[in-house]
């Protein structure tokens, strides 16, 4: 979805979302200078991380298309983003450290796995790049959900501020539209149920653009800026709530398909889905854009604010999700946990100085580099941070940096069950969790697996390994099954399992440099 300014006369369209987004507002708003602040000043940064936003279903795809009338300058489009994660506080933790879940050891999104308890706290969080950001004397900004636990009495509450912030306003607990509490420098501040007062995205906006406007210029500034859009509730702002009455969740590729062949999770829903399921599935979708409609709203003024005060040319703007999302694919009903291209591909649009305009890189770019990538542009040596990601500066301006692509990376997940047997399928047993009517559960204990991908010139490949009683193994072909249909783990060269196993086996045990440089 995007709302965007067309020229002068200020016409407006609607379309979805933010990668299309800066791409567009970019565009009316820029000048074609590349770099017009002063060499000497360090450049400034702001992350804007959505909420279980796709890419794989249409979470990035305009409606109606924007044209030809797009002619953004200063922005990349990098087209293979992935999360090293499927869910939200340990992707969020592996975006704040660059570093790999089994690394930071932030396993799900419970204090048990660690989501911004004590331990976290006193280890990865105390070295997390905020923290470096802080010694270039960056004034730091933070506002939105932070990790799902944050504020939590368990976890500190909510006078715990972690180390780098200038400027901290941390949403408690997981995403909310409304009635929520905030820590506001480590205080607690109480919000109810006002669309002008109260609703969340337009509160981080509206309190970004007070902070660029009362900074100092003498310094750099970071913003990181992470609204509830699209996650559930899925409460839009009032004006949008009548938008997008005739979309529909998309239907093709593995959307209500047998998961056969895979994990016995994928195995166990529904298949045809009820009408009613399908109406659900509908009704989520449409719900999903129209909140992510007031993030292309603070997009745009976020823009508008960085060119009144002269520093547009100046800013990276990084646009983010922290996980992707499914509706209906493979008969699973809505949630994210899974290995599949759906889940752990999201957006990812930068603009910035040096970026050369209209680009889409084809190397995969994980959220694992983002902290080396901002802590690149901020002129930290990488060689003095503990991190399993590598800076993608390189790729987006080459002309200021040196590097290289990888061809191949970790995804990992460690599943979360109940103890007790959900009393609505008592006929699963224990060890489930996330489950929806007809017994269709999305997260289990032996929903733990690990996967090498690799994504070269030659191959497309996936492998999976769960670990459970089967010693389960997925291998999927993306260049000729895009949609992972099927499993060919017993049609492929039993030589091409071993190294993909070799690999896999390496890159969970892997550590900083050993991350980067895996053969």
């Amino acid at each position: 979805m995007i709302r965007i300014g067309s020229g002068a006369a200020g016409v407006r369209q609607r379309g979805h979302l933010a990668a299309l987004m800066l791409l567009a507002l970019l565009s009316a708003l820029l000048t074609h200078c590349i770099r017009c602040a002063e060499p000497s000043k360090p450049s400034n940064i702001i992350l804007i991380l959505a909420d279980d936003q796709d890419v794989q279903l249409g979470g990035m795809v305009s409606s109606p298309p924007l044209g030809e009338n797009t002619q953004s300058e200063h922005h990349l489009y990098q087209s293979l983003r992935y999360t090293v994660t499927p869910l939200c506080c340990p992707s969020r933790s592996s975006i704040l450290t660059g570093q790999y879940p089994h690394n930071h050891e932030v396993r799900n999104n419970s204090l048990s796995g660690n989501c911004s308890s004590p331990q976290w706290q006193k280890g990865p969080e105390s070295v997390a790049f905020p923290f470096y950001l802080s010694k270039q004397k960056y004034q730091t900004f933070f506002a939105g959900k932070y990790l799902n636990q944050y504020g939590t009495k368990a976890a500190g509450d909510v006078s715990h501020v972690p180390p780098g912030w200038d400027q901290w306003h941390a949403l408690v607990g997981n995403s909310q539209y409304y009635n929520y509490s905030l820590s506001v420098n480590g205080k607690e501040e109480k919000h109810r149920d006002s669309y002008v007062e109260d609703y969340l995205t337009d509160l981080i906006t509206n309190r970004s653009l007070a902070f660029l406007e009362s900074r100092s210029p003498q310094h750099p500034f970071f913003l990181m800026l992470s609204p509830p859009a699209p996650h559930i509730p899925w409460t839009a702002a009032p004006k949008y709530q009548k938008e997008f009455s005739d979309v529909k969740a998309p239907r093709d590729g593995s959307f209500d398909k047998l998961g056969k062949d895979k994990h016995w999770l994928l195995r166990q829903p529904v298949n045809p889905m009820t009408a009613s399921s399908l109406a659900f599935l509908d009704n989520a979708y449409r719900k999903r854009w129209q909140t992510l409609l007031s993030v292309d709203d603070m997009v745009e003024l976020l823009v508008k604010k960085l060119n009144s005060i002269g520093e547009l040319n100046n800013t990276y703007i990084f646009y983010t999700s922290d996980n992707g999302y499914h509706t209906g694919q493979f008969s699973l009903p809505i949630d994210k946990r899974q290995l599949y291209e759906f889940d752990i591909r999201i957006p990812l649009m930068v603009r910035g100085p040096g970026i050369k305009p209209k680009q889409t890189l084809k190397a995969p770019v994980l959220n694992i580099d983002l902290a080396p990538t901002i802590l690149d542009i901020s002129g930290v040596n990488l060689s003095s941070v503990n991190v399993d990601g590598q800076s993608f500066l390189s790729q987006m301006a080459p002309s200021l940096r040196n590097g290289t692509e990888r061809p191949f990376f970790l995804v990992e997940y460690t599943g979360e069950g109940q103890p007790i047997s959900d009393p609505a399928c008592p006929r699963l047993g224990p060890g489930l969790s996330q489950c929806f009517p007809d017994c269709v559960c999305e997260d289990a204990y032996n929903n733990t697996y690990a996967c090498v991908r690799t994504i070269d010139g030659e191959q497309n490949l996936q492998y999976c390994e769960f670990a459970d009683s089967e010693s389960f193994v997925e291998v999927y072909d993306l260049a000729s099954d895009p949609h992972q249909l099927e499993n060919i783990v017993k049609k492929v060269d039993p030589a091409i399992l071993q190294v993909m196993n070799q690999r896999l086996i390496k890159l969970q045990s892997c550590v900083g440099v050993t991350c980067r440089d895996v053969k």
